[in-house]
């Protein structure tokens, strides 16, 4: 299989250094799993792991390798395992917010082109997780679309209403209703598969992912569970995320499904999904408006009008607030953490000056 099936396109050749191919040879990240790696070259796929020098110069979890990376490897053992030396520079990287309370970035895929944000039409269906979706997706310049699962709840006017709805927040977006039980609107599914291009599946679990996934590789690769029948959660059935080849040659990762969204820093993507609130904001009489009790506030007069609803608008809000704040407690910890690196450094010295 050569690079260029893989993905390697011109963006990423124009990155090449020559003198880096003497050494180690470029390869692509299929599998993630830990401090594990799954790379594929030209000739087959090998695990590996990163160089003692990549992890001493990497700050935080961004500077690790992510499934769709494309790398510098060594390979050892008659080419049957391999030590990544380095990353190469990323088109686009999609991350969220650890889940929990500390305040870091987890890596998603890397080099993805689209995102299928995949919600079900039963109790998943949700905007405002949409929304969040969305922010998250148009931060990184990826193009998202809509897939809404299990279209065979629903009859065809309440499926349009659904897509009506998902319009409100963007409407360009491009959404498909599909059935992985009558294989409905799989077909219109496949036709955005570009071969040579790699996409990725987002949403919670039991939404029907791997299902999808399975329908698309036209065999039962990867295991499914039921959802819980009482509250209609997934159970988590995808534990890594893998970057598939479909027969077309399109290129497809799935992930495990995310029950907490958390953001940092998503300035440009909040705008891009709130593009309505983002114009009406220009027209506030203030520009430090902070769109919750001011006169002249444009946004709160077409709340009041009902040209915005109130469940967009509070969303609007709880998103800006917790990506700044997160964005601003996460630098403030790279900062401390940098001072104790050179105290620790200074002290050091010191202790070699004193023996």
């Amino acid at each position: 299989m050569k690079l260029e099936e893989l993905g390697f396109n011109h963006w990423f050749k124009d990155k090449i250094d020559p003198t880096k191919l003497i050494e180690y040879q470029i390869a692509r990240i299929v599998t993630v799993n830990k401090d594990s790696y799954l790379i594929r070259n030209e000739k087959k796929d090998v695990f590996a792991e990163v160089s003692g020098k990549l992890k001493f110069n990497a700050d935080s979890p961004l500077d690790y390798p992510t499934v769709g990376d494309w790398v510098y490897a060594k390979y050892f053992d008659q080419d049957s395992f391999a030590v990544i030396s380095e990353i190469f520079p990323r088109k686009t990287i999609l991350k969220r917010k650890k889940s929990g309370k500390k305040i870091e970035f987890q890596l998603i895929a890397a080099n993805i082109g689209t995102a299928f944000i995949v919600q079900s039409l039963d109790h998943n269906y949700n905007l405002r997780r949409l929304e969040r979706y969305l922010s998250m997706i148009n931060e990184s310049n990826i193009r998202p679309v809509v897939l809404l699962s299990k279209n065979d709840l629903l009859s065809t006017m309440d499926i349009e209403e659904k897509i009506s709805e998902v319009h409100t927040i963007m409407s360009d977006i491009q959404v498909v209703a599909f059935s992985n039980i009558t294989s409905s609107g799989i077909s219109k599914i496949e036709e955005l598969l570009i071969p040579g291009e790699t996409f990725c599946l987002l949403g919670s679990s039991g939404v029907g992912k791997t299902s999808l996934l399975n329908s698309l590789l036209t065999e039962a690769r990867f295991k499914t569970q039921a959802i819980r029948e009482k509250d209609g959660k997934g159970r988590h059935t995808t534990s890594n995320r893998h970057l598939n080849i479909l027969i077309n040659g399109a290129m497809l990762i799935d992930t495990p499904g995310m029950r907490e969204l958390g953001n940092i820093g998503l300035e440009s993507g909040i705008d891009d999904t709130f593009d309505d609130i983002l114009e009406l904001s220009r027209q506030c009489r203030f520009n430090n408006c902070s769109h919750t009790q001011e006169d002249g506030c444009a946004i709160l007069a077409a709340l009041k009008e009902g040209a915005i609803s109130q469940e967009r608008y509070r969303n609007y809000l709880k998103i800006n607030k917790e990506s700044v704040y997160h964005e601003k407690s996460y630098y403030e910890k790279r900062r401390k953490d940098k001072r104790f690196g050179k105290m620790i450094k200074l002290a050091k010295k010191q202790m070699k000056k004193n023996i």
